[in-house]
């Protein structure tokens, strides 16, 4: 049985709000090798920001869930 991508990407969000740290945290989702987003967390705003790198647009959330959803969309494709 394949381990859950969706599981993997919550994580990652997850630790992103768990650090201590008052900086911007980002990281950067591939698959393949291919850059498909990179998201951004600010603990200020408690808000994420998606960077769709297909279309160089940016969207803001502050579920992590929605996050969560939109890069595992973006990675299934």
């Amino acid at each position: 049985m394949q381990s859950s991508q969706l599981v993997a990407i919550i994580k990652r969000l997850v630790a992103m709000q768990e650090d201590q740290s008052a900086e911007v945290q980002e990281r950067r989702f591939e698959k393949d090798g291919d850059l498909k987003a990179t998201v951004s967390y600010d603990p200020q705003a408690q808000a994420f920001e998606l960077e769709d790198s297909n279309i160089h647009q940016q969207f803001q959330f502050d579920n992590i869930d929605l996050v969560a959803m939109e890069l595992y969309d973006l990675l299934a494709d």
